[in-house]
């Protein structure tokens, strides 16, 4: 079970931004979109990540002048990445030692997609219900 997987019902289309994009138009589009973050992109890598935690500590920091910043100025870099072919569970063990709930997949250096712990969360309990109901028909047929 690798990400590959989980790419392949989500979807690759990434909301992404620019480092140079300002903090306060990135917030209206994660509102907007209501989604908890954003790779931020540079020449095709990715080079940050901006979450809803990063603008929480900021704000706490500097006040409304948080707004003001590049996104560049408050992203948590360098962004934490995995492949298309890291299986699901290390991503689960990763994302819990580091305290993540968004990884960045990247592939021949270009970001693929993005997934959420709810994404990996979801497909591994799809997964191991699966694997119940086809116990289940086996011991019922033998």
């Amino acid at each position: 079970m690798t990400v590959a997987a989980i790419l392949q019902h989500k979807g690759h289309d990434v909301v992404q931004v620019q480092p140079g994009d300002s903090v306060l138009s990135v917030v209206k589009l994660i509102a907007e979109r209501r989604i908890g973050c954003v790779p931020v992109v540079d020449a095709g890598h990715v080079v940050g990540i901006f979450s809803e935690r990063d603008f929480l500590y900021h704000v706490a920091q500097d006040g409304p002048s948080a707004l003001e910043r590049t996104v560049e100025q408050v992203m948590t870099a360098p962004a934490i990445t995995i492949d298309a072919d890291t299986p699901v569970m290390y991503c689960l063990s990763l994302m819990t030692k580091r305290r993540v709930r968004h990884l960045p997949v990247v592939v021949d250096g270009a970001l693929a997609g993005l997934v959420s712990i709810g994404d990996l969360v979801k497909y591994r309990i799809d997964r191991i219900e699966s694997e119940a109901a086809a116990l289940r028909d086996y011991i019922q047929t033998a």
